[in-house]
């Protein structure tokens, strides 16, 4: 299993980290992406993954919730650190840029600016040949328009990405997927009269990518949980209703496609 998303430089994993990842390769957890979420997140993205060299893998981004007033001054900072780290030809470097996107759950104090730091890291993408994880939250319509603004053309290359935490409705999933998109799937799907588990019918496996979202949204029977990379099996076993295979045939899939879409060599 690949753990497309999860968040293991967060404290709900800093007294145990070594003890957590020995459990998650047991788990058959073969690789783990770590996204960042702003300019205080890189140095303890980039330090949890260099101790954990081909194994955890670094993203680096402005999560929406976390554009403020001073989003310029952290959105440079960002592309100074992704150019510096690319040009010194590190061993270990970023797979992605992310988490980018659009949230107005909580606040659309700054929703000009969040249209405006998404195509500027999507540019970035587009730019360095790099896949997006991308958040969005009560702003689905919105985030769709830009996205069609860096969709791959004849006349562009685009951007490819994955839409993380995908819980929508069919429709736009579909119109994502048009798009060379990805669905990233979590522990949501094991929840209770989850709707997305209609909601994919018409959507190829070859789409879909498994993630956790750790330490959150952990799935059923362990939700409420620090969330877990193994307990990613919980996931393939609704997928594998929904697809009509085996949990076994899911894994290899998604893997796969993860392997695909952030280019990793395991």
């Amino acid at each position: 299993m690949i753990d497309t998303h999860a968040h293991l430089d967060e404290e709900p994993y800093r007294e145990d980290l070594d003890a957590f990842i020995a459990q998650q390769r047991a788990g058959g957890v073969e690789t783990i992406l770590v996204p960042g979420v702003d300019a205080s997140s890189v140095d303890d993205v980039w330090n949890v993954c260099a101790r954990y060299p081909g194994y955890l893998y670094p993203a680096i981004g402005l999560h929406p919730q976390n554009i403020k007033e001073d989003w310029e001054e952290q959105l440079n900072m960002l592309h100074a650190r992704l150019l510096s780290t690319i040009n010194a030809q590190l061993s270990t470097q970023y797979i992605a840029i992310g988490e980018i996107g659009l949230d107005y759950h909580f606040d659309t104090t700054y929703k000009d600016a969040q249209h405006e730091a998404f195509r500027r890291q999507l540019a970035w993408a587009e730019e360095l040949d790099l896949p997006v994880m991308i958040h969005v939250r009560d702003a689905t319509e919105d985030a769709l328009a830009i996205l069609k603004e860096y969709a791959p053309s004849k006349d562009r290359k685009g951007v490819c990405g994955v839409m993380h935490c995908w819980s929508g409705s069919e429709e736009v999933a579909q119109q994502l997927v048009q798009m060379g998109l990805y669905l990233g799937i979590g522990g949501i799907i094991t929840f209770k009269n989850c709707k997305l588990r209609e909601h994919l019918n018409s959507i190829p496996l070859d789409r879909i990518v498994l993630e956790t979202d750790s330490p959150y949204m952990a799935p059923v029977p362990h939700r409420g949980e620090r969330n877990e990379s193994q307990w990613m099996s919980y996931v393939a076993a609704v997928l594998s209703e929904i697809y009509h295979c085996t949990a076994e045939e899911v894994i290899a899939t998604t893997s796969a496609n993860a392997r695909t879409l952030f280019r990793l060599d395991i």
